[in-house]
């Protein structure tokens, strides 16, 4: 038997091709939106506890990349990312601030149930949130050894995308 050639299968290709394009042009419309209001440029000062009581401000980690983890204990994406973020944690310094989410006795209540160790401020009245402009959760910010914001992200984040940002920083300051 010889096979047939639908010639509607081949013109269907340029639709389709159309559609990726689109579809693509639409997510980077849209983060590009979610990121607006972002901060960017210098880290903010800030002075905060964080659980344990002890003082951390942005000079806490001056020399070092670090990653500032926005998130919530109600929120799902962030359930699904605190793996990532338990990954990167071992490997680079990392300050997560739960946005919302009770006081601070809750909070290590539920990382202490989750078994997670982050450095943590609770941001009860989101005043930290928006100091850096985030309007949702999870988001993340990506410091450079001097303090700049070089990179930013809303919404999940794989470890490996954490980590080359963090590694990327490295290699620009």
């Amino acid at each position: 038997m010889f096979l047939k050639r639908n010639k509607n299968a081949t013109r269907r290709w340029p639709v389709i091709l159309a559609e990726i394009v689109i579809l693509i042009a639409l997510y980077f419309a849209l983060r590009s939106y979610m990121q607006g209001d972002m901060l960017e440029g210098p880290l903010p000062e800030f002075q905060a506890r964080d659980l344990q009581g002890e003082t951390v401000s942005p000079a806490t980690y001056q020399g070092q990349p670090l990653l500032i983890h926005f998130w919530a204990t109600w929120c799902r994406v962030c359930k699904l990312e605190a793996g990532a973020v338990d990954a990167v944690s071992k490997d680079w310094p990392v300050l997560t601030i739960a946005m919302q989410s009770g006081t601070p006795d809750e909070i290590a209540a539920y990382l202490h149930e989750k078994g997670r160790n982050w450095r943590t401020i609770a941001d009860e009245s989101g005043t930290l949130a928006d100091q850096f402009g985030v309007r949702g959760v999870p988001a993340s910010f990506f410091i450079d050894e001097n303090g700049r914001i070089r990179f930013k992200e809303m919404g999940y984040t794989t470890s490996l995308g954490m980590r080359l940002r963090l590694w990327m920083l490295k290699l620009i300051s």
